[in-house]
């Protein structure tokens, strides 16, 4: 099978989101070929580089997202107008407002597809019924499409002051938001600046037979702008496309730019809303990494039928000898491991240590992990100053560092065994976030067979599955109760740990990541149609020129003639490459 992996920020770059689990990916799979598709974010990250590369990944394809190239595309006169309609039906949803017609703009332009709507999408305007906002905006999204492959690209028309001028008018119609129709100047030309970004894979060459065209699914390994190439390869060639989302793109922009103006903030929202709701409703399967992001995707459009849920994939081995060693740790330490930044909640953790400290004198308080950028450096700055001021007169005297109960180690990203061994010093682990999508640390912890007191965020509790403590985040002393149940409890800590690592070698492992993803490609292309038929030397369709076996990656041949005379007829696997004849007719059939 050949996949075509999309991405942004990450695979195959050194650095960036889904770089990891893309690699374990490709790894695991390599009875399949892989073609990337990857859109970078940064200057930094392209001088990078890239990861080292196994031999089933045959082509990488890269494209910027940080700098655009003028195309030197110039829009004749009717070009020009039909991105005018398409432009200014699509921020015309963005906006709340009306559109011009039943059709949308995109049905007013006269584009073949972007008239007809989407293929296997919700049914549109019928009748004279008014369209769906959903169909208005992927009509207006594929009309775009449609109109920069005609022409070559539309990042200069999407960079221009047309763009803003259309948008602005849509932001100014009747009907539109409040939030939108109070955009100034500036709030347009940053909206109309991120579309452009956003909008970019329009422009790129990307869909042609010789591209993603000749791919058997699109992959996307996150929302957003990485799944909108898959959204154009399934509009423009009927590859099928599957979405995967750990951290979903929607609720992260929501988190982002907490500062920039309403209608700022307001526009792109429903931009990357539309566009998650699009994904999400062109994908034959949508998985997520949780159960909480499951209900993301769900609220957001998803249909309950097209999501399952596929965990992320650890790398036990680095974590084998500690967690098959639970004797090994401290009795008397907490450890917590992470990035610090602020939505660690450090703070609550310190507070909370100050209660153990107050019933179990003895105990001591590890904090490894590197800081999280500028705020995070900061950030341990303070908490480094918190410690002190808790822990006084533990912290005078020439050997402070030694004898202050709380230790701050700056790894600046230790490897699997370093971080293996700070579990290990530990006889519990401690999570105090306020804020946590999937718990790495966590799972890490488990398959270190730790005990471990975590806050009720994010994935946590379905992480846990009742093999830890939970308790409420920004609360210090039901965390200090709860440490300090564990830690004289020795018994209870066993039992605990044991069962974490049992659960977390069962469901946590790159081991079931991969077989789930496997077992999904080969179901969505055995229910994908042919693409491509195949002729005969006068240009006739050939009958069972693809047959089932097309789909099964390895290459059929004839049994050997001593297996032949005791079973029959028959056929027998050679090397996994995928099958492209047909299987031979038995002497004398038709």
């Amino acid at each position: 099978m050949r996949i075509g992996l999309l991405t942004e920020g990450g695979y195959p770059y050194v650095s960036g989101d889904a770089r990891l689990w893309c690699d374990r990916l490709v790894h695991g799979l390599a009875q399949h070929e892989f073609d990337v598709y990857a859109l970078s974010r940064s200057r930094h990250q392209e001088d990078e580089g890239w990861i080292p590369l196994p031999r089933n990944v045959r082509r990488v394809r890269t494209a910027s997202l940080w700098m655009a190239e003028d195309d030197e595309v110039a829009l004749g006169r009717r070009a020009r107008r039909r991105f005018t309609e398409c432009f200014g039906e699509l921020a015309a949803v963005l906006c709340g407002a009306p559109g011009a017609s039943p059709g949308g703009a995109a049905g007013a332009s006269g584009t073949s597809g972007a008239a007809r709507g989407i293929s296997g999408s919700a049914s549109g305007a019928a009748g004279g019924a008014p369209t769906s906002e959903a169909d208005r905006f992927a009509n207006a999204l594929y009309g775009l499409a449609e109109l920069a492959r005609e022409e070559g690209g539309l990042t200069g028309a999407l960079r221009s002051e047309a763009a803003v001028r259309t948008l602005e008018r849509a932001c100014r119609a009747p009907g539109a938001h409040r939030t939108a129709r109070e955009a100034r100047v500036p709030d347009l030309l940053t909206v109309a600046a991120h579309l452009e970004r956003a909008l970019r894979p329009l422009s790129l060459d990307w869909y042609e037979d010789d591209g993603l065209g000749a791919v058997d699914l699109c992959h996307a390994a996150s929302g957003g702008t990485a799944a909108l190439p898959g959204l154009l390869a399934r509009h423009f060639t009927g590859v099928p496309l599957m979405v995967t989302e750990y951290g979903v793109r929607l609720r992260t922009h929501y988190l982002t730019a907490p500062d920039a103006p309403p209608a700022v903030r307001s526009l792109l929202a429903a931009f990357q809303g539309r566009l998650a709701a699009e994904a999400y409703r062109q994908a034959e399967v949508v998985t997520a990494g949780n159960t909480h992001a499951r209900r993301w995707q769900e609220r957001c459009g998803a249909e309950r039928e097209k999501l399952r849920t596929v965990y992320p994939g650890m790398n036990a081995r680095p974590f084998a000898e500690v967690g098959e060693s639970p004797d090994c740790a401290d009795p008397d330490t907490l450890v917590w491991v992470g990035r610090v930044e602020p939505a660690k909640d450090l703070v609550s953790l310190l507070h909370a240590f100050a209660e153990v400290r107050k019933q179990s004198p003895r105990t001591r308080l590890r904090i490894v992990g590197p800081p999280a950028g500028p705020e995070g450096a900061a950030y341990l700055g303070h908490c480094r100053t918190l410690a002190a001021q808790l822990f006084p007169d533990e912290a005078e005297g020439p050997h402070a560092a030694g004898d202050n109960p709380v230790s701050f180690e700056e790894t600046g990203g230790p490897e699997l065994p370093a971080l293996a061994d700070a579990y290990a010093s530990g006889a519990v682990t401690v999570l105090s976030s306020v804020v946590e999508g999937f718990p790495v640390g966590l799972v890490e912890a488990m398959l270190c067979g730790r005990a471990t007191v975590s806050t009720d965020v994010g994935a946590v509790v379905e992480v846990i599955g009742g093999t830890g403590l939970v308790v409420p985040p920004r609360n210090p002393r039901a965390l200090a109760e709860a440490c300090v149940a564990l830690l004289r409890d020795p018994e209870r800590r066993a039992r605990l740990g044991a069962a974490a690592r049992a659960r977390a070698l069962e469901l946590f492992t790159v081991e079931q990541n991969i077989e789930a993803f496997h077992g999904i490609y080969l179901e969505i292309v055995s229910r994908a149609p042919v693409r491509r038929a195949l002729l005969d030397g006068a240009g006739e369709p050939l009958p069972f020129a693809v047959p089932a076996e097309a789909h099964v990656s390895v290459r059929w041949t004839a049994a050997s003639p001593d297996l032949a005379a005791r079973s029959g007829p028959g056929w027998a696997a050679s090397r996994p490459v995928r099958a492209t004849t047909p299987l031979p007719a038995p002497e004398g059939a038709r």
